[in-house]
């Protein structure tokens, strides 16, 4: 980034003097050489003694380093006066330019580089947000899972929701938030008693790996929070500008948490290859069940699956997640059931028929005991 040339911006390389000509006394003009300035390539130089560098013709930029690799830049306006032993470049702005370069002992060139653009550009870009909602769930919430080619953000607003993605159980509460990559697929559910309200926004994001966003769980930073309650009062208002504002509010949130996962006092919740073993057999397993629900299913035909013994895999599943696979097996199919009610296309009977349950009233039982009513109160209050 280019920046505005003063004494307070320059200190370090060198000095600023006013605009006065009595000022500019030892400036020699006429005895000063003039450089060409070229877009494709820029002479490192530096300065044996104090030297005065200013504009000629056009406009060009002064970039100061104090070791040769770390460049300021500077819009060169006015005449500056370079400390001894500081490199410099000099190159133009845009088009052609010239400068004026005076000192008693000429600046030794050290190299040549080529010009970089000088423009500053997104490293972080969200191309396209697909989805952006408001969700507010039923008490024993459970979404049995997916994978999609986009990212996704979920915040929690009120409550207390699980998300589970590469085998990690991550408990998100009042004001927490996760984000899942591209591919990844995730599962979420609350506990019994517990009906959360959160946001999920899906996305293309595009310029950094989104690896630190990844598998933590963040207690969103307050600046995020407020960035999100924008959001939210855009998406209301939504007027010819509202979706390329929150387009921009949600790149400036993402960088906020990257900002954030940045901090020295963080670290990622999965570090060792261990983990990242066993997360991996858990994945499998959740995605073997959420798509062969309508099967018949147990634990000694998921472990072979995956490929490990059925207690081992029992536990691993309560040690990732606080639950037996069976117990697994069990939420997921109630959950499918729920779907299948608000469809409306089969029966009870027909229902836990499809889902391999002994009977339609082992079906019902276990229904009542998850989510507090029946089968058929639950049928009237979706229709």
């Amino acid at each position: 980034m280019i920046r505005n040339l003063n004494q307070v911006t320059f200190q370090g390389f060198g000095t600023v003097p006013p605009e006065r000509t009595q000022s500019l006394k030892d400036f020699d003009k006429n005895a000063a050489s003039v450089w060409t300035l070229t877009q494709s390539e820029t002479a490192v130089c530096r300065a044996r003694e104090e030297t005065w560098v200013s504009c000629g013709s056009g406009m060009s930029v002064l970039s100061v380093s104090r070791d040769g690799e770390q460049y300021q830049h500077y819009y060169l306006d006015k005449a500056v006066r370079v400390k001894q032993g500081i490199y410099f470049t000099l190159s133009p702005f845009m088009g052609e330019a010239t400068a004026l370069v005076f000192s008693r002992e000429e600046p030794e060139r050290v190299g040549v580089k080529p010009s970089d653009s000088l423009r500053v550009d997104s490293k972080l870009r969200v191309n396209g947000i697909y989805t952006f909602f408001y969700q507010e769930k039923e008490q024993g919430f459970l979404f049995p899972g997916e994978s999609h080619p986009m990212a996704e953000l979920t915040y929690v607003d009120q409550g207390a929701l699980h998300s589970v993605a590469d085998g990690q159980d991550l408990l998100l509460k009042q004001g927490d938030l996760v984000i899942y990559g591209p591919g990844q697929w995730h599962m979420q559910y609350a506990d019994i008693g517990v009906a959360p309200r959160f946001v999920t926004i899906s996305f293309d994001l595009a310029g950094v790996e989104p690896e630190p966003l990844l598998n933590r769980k963040f207690t969103t930073p307050q600046s995020v929070v407020t960035v999100l309650q924008n959001m939210l009062r855009e998406q209301e208002r939504m007027d010819a500008y509202s979706n390329d504002i929150i387009l921009a509010q949600l790149n400036l949130m993402l960088l906020l948490l990257l900002r954030e996962s940045a901090a020295p006092s963080r670290s990622k919740l999965q570090t060792s290859n261990a983990i990242h073993s066993e997360n991996e057999i858990i994945r499998q397993a959740q995605q073997y069940i959420s798509s062969h629900i309508r099967e018949k299913l147990s634990v000694p035909l998921v472990a072979r699956q995956v490929d490990v013994s059925p207690s081992y895999l029992t536990a691993l599943f309560h040690k990732n997640l606080q639950i037996s696979p069976g117990e697994y097996i069990r939420r997921i199919k109630l959950q499918e059931s729920k779907q299948m009610i608000r469809e409306n296309n089969l029966n009870f009977t027909e229902i836990a028929a499809e889902l391999q349950y002994s009977t339609v009233h082992h079906f019902s039982r276990q229904f009542k005991e998850k989510f507090g009513i029946t089968p058929t109160e639950y049928a009237k209050s979706v229709r």
